[in-house]
């Protein structure tokens, strides 16, 4: 059966700069195991501290709102269960994602798209030392 490629790109609320140490490698595994369990195959993925991007290929008859639907309810109840601490904050009000996603079908540009996910981290990192100097 093919598949479509997608490239899906998401934010914390408020696009906090949480997704660092446990959080990120918790956010990392939830993603792979629910993206697994879908019949969905994680070609790339990179969890930065404010954003996550993902390439993925999906079976036609996986919609991609409901994919993201259980990633982001699952990988959220995971993380408020193993850092109790996130819930003490007010402004999370038991929602970890904002509700927004971004959504693009992966065609001949896919190695195009597969490099900038997986190199956009170190870029970011490079400018923004480039603005402390």
């Amino acid at each position: 059966m093919s598949r479509f490629r997608n490239h899906i790109v998401w934010v914390p609320k408020y696009r906090y700069r949480i997704l660092v140490d446990g959080i990120r490698e918790v956010t990392e595994t939830g993603i792979q195991a629910i993206c697994g369990y879908a019949g969905c195959e994680v070609v790339e993925l990179n969890v930065q501290r404010d954003h996550v991007h993902l390439v993925v290929m999906v079976l036609p008859k996986v919609s991609i709102s409901n994919l993201m639907g259980r990633v982001k309810g699952q990988t959220s109840m995971k993380l408020f269960n193993q850092f109790r601490e996130l819930r003490k904050k007010p402004y999370w009000g038991n929602h970890f994602w904002a509700k927004e996603y971004c959504v693009d079908t992966v065609g001949l540009n896919a190695e195009m798209i597969r490099k900038y996910v997986r190199y956009q981290e170190k870029r970011e990192k490079q400018e923004e030392q480039l603005r402390l100097d």
